[in-house]
């Protein structure tokens, strides 16, 4: 049965008002989640459960209001401007939106702004100084440690924390004996590829990041190591 004439005007009127609804909701979403930090209300009332927080970035003190479940990322990418810390999961198992806080690498997009509060975030833009690049970046570039470049500035915050770990003599996956763990680890390309294994490049440069890291960590260079496993490596890692 068709509708009639004023059945007809009904319908169309109650469509209108669901796409004008739609339209407003997107756009009123987008402008108080996603505008950057010069365009936003410092108290923006549209926003629930809001929290204060200074952010202590790159040296320098930010002091924003944001929703309580805001993660480290969007609060450093939206509200901030800081896009060099990369969105590319979202769920932790990437590495391309680690940044360091207090020294240690973290996942900001699995990390809560408000946790954050006067804590130290270091961030890609934060690791050059007095116009120097940080040797880790130099090195990167050195030895092409990137293809599509998407990955990189989480690949480097996470070597640059990856240095004082071995500084501080801190174990991993592969360590041999945790009973005798020394400071100033000299890492061997095993343990670089284990402790970078969060950090995935879809590129496949990892060869190259290796080397750079080397370069930085030991003065080593070279080209890193490697050949096809034998059946019998292959066969030993199976059964492992």
């Amino acid at each position: 049965m068709g509708l009639t004439g004023s059945n007809r005007r009904s319908f169309l009127k109650q469509v209108s008002a669901a796409s004008l609804s739609i339209l407003a909701s997107t756009y009123f979403t987008a402008e108080v989640m996603a505008d950057s930090i010069d365009n936003l209300p410092e108290n923006p009332a549209a926003l629930l459960n809001a929290v204060k927080v200074n952010l202590r970035v790159n040296d320098t003190v930010k002091p924003l209001t944001l929703d309580s479940r805001t993660s480290l990322l969007d609060a450093l990418r939206e509200r901030l401007g800081l896009t060099g810390s990369k969105k590319g999961c979202d769920h932790g198992q990437c590495g391309a939106c680690t940044v360091m806080i207090d020294g240690k690498r973290h996942l900001s997009c699995l990390t809560l702004a408000a946790t954050c509060e006067n804590k130290e975030i270091t961030t890609i833009e934060g690791l050059a100084k007095n116009g120097k690049m940080h040797p880790m970046q130099r090195a990167f570039l050195t030895h092409d440690g990137f293809q599509c470049g998407y990955c990189t500035p989480g690949q480097i915050c996470s070597s640059v924390a990856l240095l004082e770990e071995a500084k501080n003599g801190e174990a991993s996956y592969v360590t041999e004996d945790l009973r005798d763990i020394k400071a100033n680890l000299k890492l061997s390309e095993e343990e670089i590829r284990e402790r970078m294994s969060g950090n995935i490049c879809r590129c496949g440069a990892y060869n190259n990041i290796v080397q750079a890291f080397k370069q930085v960590h030991s003065g080593n260079d070279k080209m890193p190591t490697w050949e096809f496993a034998t059946a019998e490596q292959m066969q030993k890692a199976k059964n492992a």
